[in-house]
């Protein structure tokens, strides 16, 4: 995997004092180990939420049930929920979210919704992957920095 993105993510948040929490739902860890993987994360990554089940965004992430219902659980709505879920959760500075259908079944396979969250503004995105499901976990979580890099 490419590192570059997360020890580049790693130096800003450092230089800015800000940290990072992430919601992760197709990804499922990948996100927050990518990030964790670089030396002295810690000073600014302080843990992950894994909402794989979409009773644990409601619950947990505070993603208004409403919203799934009409926008659906792999949507930018429900994306930008998930990042400001996190992000009050954990009490960080930006919130990182993830959620998507990685397959290998399914008519939108490949689809991948990603949201950030600070206190200053909120944006999302959605993508499309191709691949197996591997590859689209590891390209929805390399996809995920760079968008936090493009977006901070």
């Amino acid at each position: 995997m490419n590192m570059n993105g997360a020890i580049e993510l790693g130096k800003i948040l450092k230089a800015r004092g800000w940290t990072i929490g992430c919601a992760e739902s197709c990804t499922g860890g990948l996100l927050t180990s990518l990030l964790t993987d670089i030396d002295g994360s810690s000073t600014y990554v302080k843990g992950g939420v894994i909402s794989y089940a979409t009773a644990l965004k409601i619950d947990l992430l505070k993603v208004r049930a409403d919203v799934i219902e009409r926008f659906g659980v792999v949507s930018t709505k429900t994306a930008l929920q998930m990042a400001s879920g996190v992000r009050r959760l954990l009490g960080v500075d930006i919130g990182l979210s993830t959620t998507g259908y990685a397959g290998p079944t399914g008519e939108k396979v490949g689809l991948v919704c990603i949201g950030l969250s600070t206190a200053y503004a909120e944006t999302a995105e959605s993508f499309f992957f191709e691949g197996d499901r591997k590859t689209i976990k590891k390209l929805a979580a390399e996809a995920a920095i760079d968008f936090a890099l493009k977006n901070i």
